[in-house]
């Protein structure tokens, strides 16, 4: 049996329980897009992680995208940029 992960939800939330595998494979993918970038609006994150997963990646991209972001943001390794609509991201400075 695969190794899994029950994720957290930054509000508290009940999260997902998702293949360890993936949840690497999405997370390593994010934060060296977000570090790269140092802010990244949410939209261009996921367009960036589809472009670069394309054909690499089985399953729904933009809800693995979605679960693991809500996940790190939970877990205070990125955090959302404050009063900025379309929300952007960025690692939190503690991870910097």
């Amino acid at each position: 049996m695969e190794d899994r992960i029950l994720t957290l939800h930054p509000s508290g939330k009940k999260g997902v329980n998702i293949l360890r595998s993936k949840y690497d494979q999405i997370a390593t993918l994010m934060l060296e897009i977000i570090k790269n970038a140092g802010t990244i609006s949410y939209e261009k994150l996921n367009e960036e992680m589809e472009q670069q997963l394309a054909g690499k990646f089985e399953g729904s991209i933009p809800w693995y995208v979605v679960t693991v972001k809500l996940d790190l943001e939970a877990r205070g390794t990125i955090e959302r940029v404050p009063k900025n609509s379309p929300h952007e991201l960025r690692l939190t400075t503690s991870k910097a």
